[in-house]
């Protein structure tokens, strides 16, 4: 993200890294009891991604940082210590928030220089957590892509994008425009240990629905999926099950990773409620961020003919998933590559 500094005229208290992200207020509200918006003016709502990054899209846009999703496995964790926070509590209860990101994004999408290449949201933080319902930027947001011609892509857990879908069925209708929605965990009582601020997996399980229902063809993305917890047969079998029975179009699985604090952030956690896993995990994660080979290796083995079975593979890579008016028939969605594999 483009955290360039702005100047302000008075001391207005910032935390030194806010300082440099364009601080303007905190606020704090009961209906958010424990959590602190930080709002901020940013100057560029864009961000460009880097060369030879493998992922198959080039823009991205994060309306916020930190993420009161909470789950434990959050890859983004490091990113909020930038801004001399902490990648634990405070990525969980200090939500920096772009206030203008959506007047700033219709500024640059109307630049000569704007190839309407496709942008992603939800590749860093969730766009549609709960500070959204108190922000409203994502309508802005998708006006401008939909206005501009530039197609894009939305990965969320949040229910919240349902406020939002006669929107997206609009934008649908001039440029491509790609869902899906993120479960990883059916089970519920580990759902409320390991992301706790997150909509329930059912819930989750009805928004795939609607969208569904709207015309979309639905990715899901099981991810990540966690070593000796979610990876049994059992509830990767029941899970897909339940993806394929909400009408998703396609599904696909990785592992966790366990990059920089999220490591000890996870770790932490793991030895409070499962300190016998603790040995496996050394042996899974050595001291990297990634799992084994053999590992993932054996995870293939395990995902791919429960796709196939539930009817989840992708068979063709897309950038985006066209919308079709939903049909009143019997209805086979068109599958679709992952939107960040």
């Amino acid at each position: 993200m483009r955290w360039q500094k702005q100047t302000l005229d008075v001391d207005d208290g910032a935390l030194p890294g806010l300082e440099r992200a364009g601080f303007v207020r905190s606020v704090r509200t009961p209906d958010f009891e424990g959590v602190t918006f930080h709002e901020v003016l940013c100057k560029s709502a864009l961000n460009k991604m880097p060369q030879g990054s493998g992922l198959p899209f080039n823009w991205t846009i994060n309306p916020m940082r930190g993420c009161s999703h909470a789950c434990r496995y959050c890859f983004a964790r490091g990113s909020h210590e930038y801004l001399e926070l902490d990648a634990g509590r405070d990525f969980d209860t200090q939500i920096v928030v772009k206030t203008n990101v959506a007047a700033v994004l219709r500024r640059e999408l109307h630049r000569r220089s704007w190839r309407r290449e496709g942008v992603a949201l939800g590749t860093n933080t969730d766009p549609y957590q709960r500070a959204e319902g108190r922000y409203r930027l994502m309508p802005g947001i998708i006006g401008a892509l939909a206005d501009s011609g530039t197609p894009f892509s939305v990965l969320t857990k949040g229910t919240l994008l349902r406020r939002d879908l006669p929107l997206l069925v609009q934008a649908a209708r001039v440029v491509p425009v790609s869902l899906a929605v993120s479960i990883a965990i059916l089970d519920e009582e580990l759902h409320r240990g390991l992301e706790s601020g997150t909509p329930s997996p059912r819930a989750r399980l009805d928004l795939v629905r609607a969208l569904a229902e709207a015309g979309f063809a639905v990715h899901v993305m099981v991810a990540p999926v966690i070593p000796c917890l979610t990876d049994g047969s059992a509830h990767l079998d029941a899970l897909f099950g339940a993806i394929a029975a909400a009408g998703a179009a396609s599904a696909v699985a990785f592992p966790m990773h366990l990059r920089g604090s999220t490591r000890g952030w996870f770790l932490e956690w793991l030895a409070t409620h499962h300190p016998a896993l603790l040995r496996r995990y050394r042996q899974l994660y050595g001291r990297g961020a990634y799992v084994t080979p053999e590992y993932a290796a054996w995870l293939r083995g395990r995902v791919e003919p429960l796709l196939a079975r539930h009817g989840l593979h992708r068979e063709r890579p897309v950038e985006a998933a066209p919308h079709r008016e939903p049909d009143t028939g019997s209805r086979q969605p068109d599958p679709q590559l992952a939107l960040f594999a």
